[in-house]
């Protein structure tokens, strides 16, 4: 019989170790946001210079 102290660690330890795998996802997800975000930004920016060279030629 399991007692309730090793089952109680056992259960802050199973829960201790969830929560830091959902703190790695969250990270992972936030920073795959900010890497998309900065891209597009970039992109805007590149096709925003791409127009204004164009009306300067015409």
């Amino acid at each position: 019989m399991v007692s309730s102290k090793r089952l109680a660690d056992l259960g802050y330890k199973m829960f201790s170790g969830s929560m830091m795998l959902l703190t790695v996802y969250g990270g992972y997800l936030c920073s795959a946001r900010a890497y998309r975000y900065f891209q597009n930004q970039k992109a805007l920016k590149a096709a925003a210079e791409e127009q204004a060279n164009e009306m300067i030629k015409d």
